[in-house]
């Protein structure tokens, strides 16, 4: 397991939400050393320190554990394909559209 992309993750969605390891730590009932700890990739959170450090930064399990996942996102596109398949043509047209526009730009940047 790749310890120190979980960290990374942790850290990556704790600064986009413009908290400091001590902020995220005081939130997740948890010290700062040890967010910091989590972050290098020493130590693996307990289930419990997890859950609270993903509900303080509002995101979901799979986007911290994204490289150590084999099925996260393909139960996720399996979601999202329920919600999208309730709205109207319109509307399921029109974002598949932005998906598209997005892949296009993603191709750009990679090439």
């Amino acid at each position: 397991m790749d310890l120190y992309s979980i960290g990374k993750n942790i850290r990556k969605y704790r600064l986009a939400k413009g908290l400091r390891q001590e902020d995220l730590a005081e939130r997740a009932d948890l010290s700062a050393n040890y967010i910091g700890m989590i972050e290098r990739g020493e130590k693996v959170p307990s289930l419990e320190s997890f859950i609270n450090i993903v509900n303080v930064l509002g995101v979901s399990s799979d986007m911290i554990l994204t490289d150590v996942l084999y099925k996260g996102y393909k139960v996720k596109n399996s979601l999202l394909d329920d919600k999208i398949e309730k709205l109207s043509e319109e509307d399921r047209n029109k974002i598949y559209d932005v998906i598209d526009t997005m892949l296009r730009h993603s191709k750009r940047k990679r090439s």
